[in-house]
């Protein structure tokens, strides 16, 4: 598929339209990550973020040097590693890719250097990184209020 499609589709950029798109999708390459690979690691510090363009990604909280809980499920179109372009872009979830798993990949300081040329683009993502980490964060809520409640 096209990258300019797949951005399309990706919560994070589909407010754009085809000019912006282009701007961003200069931005990306691809890579693809083998199934049991790391994309991202918990506590390190990140400068990329990717858009999964074919696969499925876990995301992992490691809670103790031996415990570790998948929380979520990132697959097609989704933003992984976000905190590429959050200060203080530390990973707060270890994703694992769970199948061979293509993604464009952002440096995230690039992506972040947009809003200075392209003020409208950077507002843009950072409206759509604020949605996605609410999404995330009422999806974790809603994971440990099924988990407590089964307790």
């Amino acid at each position: 598929m096209d990258k300019l499609e797949v951005l399309r589709r990706c919560e994070m950029f589909r407010d754009l339209n085809a000019e912006q798109l282009a701007v961003v999708g200069s931005l990306c390459t691809s890579q693809i990550f083998e199934a049991g690979e790391i994309i991202g690691k918990q506590g390190s510090k990140l400068d990329n973020i990717y858009v999964i363009e074919q696969g499925a990604a876990g995301i992992i909280l490691e809670v103790g040097p031996l415990s570790q809980r998948q929380v979520q499920a990132a697959s097609n179109y989704d933003v992984v590693c976000w905190s590429g372009i959050v200060e203080p872009h530390i990973c707060t979830a270890t994703v694992k890719a769970l199948e061979k798993t293509k993604a464009l990949v952002f440096n995230g300081k690039e992506l972040c250097d947009l809003c200075i040329p392209h003020p409208e683009i950077g507002c843009q993502i950072c409206r759509a990184v604020a949605q996605i980490v609410g999404k995330r964060l009422r999806q974790a809520y809603t994971q440990l209020l099924g988990v407590s409640s089964q307790d």
